[in-house]
């Protein structure tokens, strides 16, 4: 039987502070950026199968960023967090 992903890891949520820029008003201003750390277990769950222990053996921990917006505190315009980080390995 195939196990999901997060059945791998333990999860845990982050703020990590952050600076971005306001592409309205250019004013830059550090913002709490939600992340969620999934670490890998120690070992495989139980009823994983060949085909899970070889997935399991390559897995890393990993971060996944949960916010993608944020308010500008100047002039409180939303606006994106660039996306090129939206995931970071260890």
């Amino acid at each position: 039987m195939a196990l999901n992903e997060r059945e791998f890891f333990n999860e845990n949520q982050e703020l990590k502070p952050t600076t971005y820029g306001c592409p309205m008003c250019r004013h830059r201003g550090e913002y709490k950026i939600r992340w969620i750390r999934r670490v890998k277990k120690e070992r495989p769950p139980r009823g994983a199968d060949e085909r899970d222990r070889a997935l399991f053996g390559k897995l890393r921990d990993y971060m996944v960023r949960v916010d993608d917006y944020v308010v500008c505190t100047r002039c409180r315009n939303r606006f994106e967090i660039p996306s090129h980080q939206s995931v970071a390995f260890f």
